[in-house]
């Protein structure tokens, strides 16, 4: 029988592969940072990022890398296993989490359900088996909502401001134990330094997003990108003029929200009228 290969010792995961490469890459050339940067182009502090793992960086990038380097199609075949399954997204969806990931802050006004950035599990897989996904792939989908949490629990979060409507908070979940979880989530990232959750009651009235969930992108390079979406679909924009426009129906609707701590309290008084589990 042939002797057994030896394992590299290289991580397995893709994600961890894709960045341990980066720096092998880099390392080989004897570049830093930012040598690199002024050789390729981009930023050396997003290049730090997806060499820690902390954000996959977009394909235009990874392309740029593979010239570079003189690897053509790895590094973008190690990156399209990092990022997934391309059948589990939606490639608009897909797209504006690669920017996500690349994102120095966020703004999102959320109008029925928590963002997926503030979702527990008990949330996550409440809500997306009423989707009419099947079994075999509901776990790989939650898994993949709650991966994105770790963008706001990294050494170096973005900042994150989030406006909840009072919906958000009326729409509890059958399953009691999982909606106490996810209000007291809610309430413990309220208390974080790069998170700031303001919650719009019903009291406000009509206002320019009633209808359409909505989350701002503001980029490295100093753009800022917006995402809306419905039950159906999603929109990625980027056309100035349309950004603009959802920017000021943003800040109109913020100036009727409860400010931070006001919000924070409002959540307490709601996980407060949820029924205890009885005891077993």
């Amino acid at each position: 029988m042939p002797q057994r290969l030896v394992i590299t010792g290289r991580s397995q995961e893709p994600r961890g592969r894709f960045a341990e490469e980066l720096r092998r890459l880099r390392s080989e050339r004897g570049l830093s940072l930012r040598d690199l940067a002024k050789e390729v182009g981009w930023d050396a502090s997003l290049f730090s990022k997806m060499e820690g793992g902390r954000t996959l960086g977009s394909p235009e990038v990874v392309e740029a890398l593979d010239r570079y380097y003189g690897t053509p199609g790895l590094l973008l075949t190690l990156w399209e296993l990092a990022i997934g399954d391309p059948s589990q997204f939606k490639e608009q969806y897909r797209r504006y989490m690669i920017l996500e990931s690349e994102a120095v802050s966020l703004w999102h006004y959320a109008v029925s359900a928590p963002p997926g950035l503030l979702q527990t599990a008990g949330y996550a897989r409440e809500a997306l088996a009423v989707g009419w996904i099947k079994e075999h792939e509901l776990d790989q989908q939650v898994e993949a909502r709650l991966g994105r949490r770790q963008l706001l629990e990294s050494d170096d979060p973005p900042l994150f401001r989030v406006i909840l409507s009072e919906a958000v908070l009326r729409t509890s979940l059958r399953d009691v134990g999982a909606w106490r979880e996810q209000l007291e989530h809610l309430a413990e990232v309220a208390e974080r330094p790069n998170i700031t959750l303001q919650v719009l009651p019903f009291s406000a009235g009509p206002h320019g997003l009633m209808n359409t969930a909505v989350m701002f992108l503001r980029l490295t390079d100093g753009r800022t990108v917006a995402y809306s979406e419905n039950d159906l679909r999603g929109e990625r924009v980027e056309e100035n003029a349309s950004v603009e426009l959802l920017q000021r129906r943003y800040d109109a609707m913020r100036d009727f929200a409860l400010r931070p701590a006001e919000s924070r309290k409002f959540i307490l008084r709601m996980l407060e009228e949820v029924p205890c589990e009885p005891s077993t």
